[in-house]
């Protein structure tokens, strides 16, 4: 008979652990010293603070909008924001896209076995800074831990709802010929910014993620009586996408004048070394508004006074002719088709 002592093979987690272990996702005291003291010291909110299985509010008048979304970026920090900031904006953005004032976020966060404790208070924080700027609290969550190689660090997944005001309409259906498409400001930017750190590129100039919350923006327009057919965040797939897109749901055609496109030296010369098409490359604070002819120049008056929309301009009409493509006036005057791309020219961008 063997008399050795047992000798437990998983010992008690202990508080003081620098990474990330397996408990903190088994529901028990470590799981709940890291709800209590990274999420919630950081995202601290009424209604956060009841750590019920979910947030209640009462509802205004007007429609609701939800949308959800996941973030997989590589590298997890980039010039100009990381995985946290970019999952609060970009959530708020989807639901301004639909004419919505964001209300309310949720967080989901998937976190890899190893993942140092240091590196997810930094997400975190800088994911509570980002909806205080916006002024979206993050109200409810959920944390899971996977086997360590199992998760890439860290994965996070937001959802919103936001309230879209009576008599607000904002749909690719209402998109007609003769509409101006506006874009709010130079492309390329965020896709650069992360491919820089993740090969090791330095590019001349100094390119940063132009990941920023919109909304306020597209409120500015409602607020001044622009009527917008469609707004659309021009994130993974780049601007020629999303027109694409729009084309294909409005079954209208698009003219596009490249001269008009706000494309910045640095982003235009790192998109020329790498082989890259610009109008291809991600944003995460850029979008297009597509709005009657005769409203442009109020449309962009209201834009400009906004940082993240500074540099907004007019880049083509929509058309009766060629319906659901996407026609570009290059420099020299000729005309090619933008379409739609076969693969995938960056991945792990968002």
């Amino acid at each position: 008979m063997n008399n050795k002592p047992f000798e437990p093979t998983c010992p008690l987690p202990l508080s003081t652990k620098k990474t990330i272990q397996l408990a903190h996702g088994g529901g028990g005291r470590l799981m709940q010293e890291l709800i209590q003291k990274v999420f919630v010291q950081a995202f601290h909110n009424p209604m956060l603070e009841s750590l019920h299985d979910g947030a209640t509010w009462p509802v205004e008048k007007g429609t609701l909008a939800f949308t959800t979304d996941s973030y997989v970026v590589r590298p997890l920090f980039f010039p100009g924001g990381d995985i946290g900031s970019l999952a609060v904006n970009g959530t708020i953005n989807d639901l301004a896209m639909c004419g919505a004032k964001p209300l309310y976020l949720s967080a989901g966060f998937i976190l890899e076995e190893g993942l140092s404790m240091e590196v997810l208070q930094r997400v975190v924080n800088s994911m509570a800074e980002a909806a205080r700027t916006a002024g979206v609290p993050i109200v409810t969550g959920d944390t899971k831990v996977v086997d360590r190689g199992k998760g890439d660090g860290i994965f996070i997944n937001t959802s919103g709802v936001g309230l879209v005001p009576n008599g607000v309409r904002v749909l690719p259906t209402l998109i007609q010929p003769g509409d101006a498409i506006l874009v709010s400001g130079d492309l390329g930017s965020h896709g650069v910014a992360v491919l820089s750190v993740r090969e090791g590129l330095t590019f001349d100039g100094n390119v940063e993620s132009d990941s920023a919350p919109l909304h306020r923006i597209v409120a500015d327009l409602i607020d001044s009586g622009i009527e917008i057919h469609c707004l659309r965040d021009l994130t993974r797939g780049g601007l020629a996408s999303v027109l694409n897109e729009l084309a294909a749901a409005a079954k209208v055609g698009t003219m596009v004048e490249e001269p008009a496109i706000p494309v910045s030296e640095p982003v235009r010369g790192a998109c020329e070394l790498l082989g890259l098409d610009p109008l291809y490359v991600a944003n995460e604070g850029r979008f297009v508004a597509i709005v009657p002819e005769s409203q442009v120049e109020a449309a962009l008056a209201v834009m400009h006074r906004h940082q993240a929309a500074n540099q907004a301009a007019q880049i083509g009409i929509v058309t009766e002719r060629d319906p659901s493509m996407v026609i570009l006036r290059t420099v020299v005057g000729t005309h090619r088709v933008l379409d739609l791309l076969s693969g995938e020219q960056l991945p792990r961008i968002c």
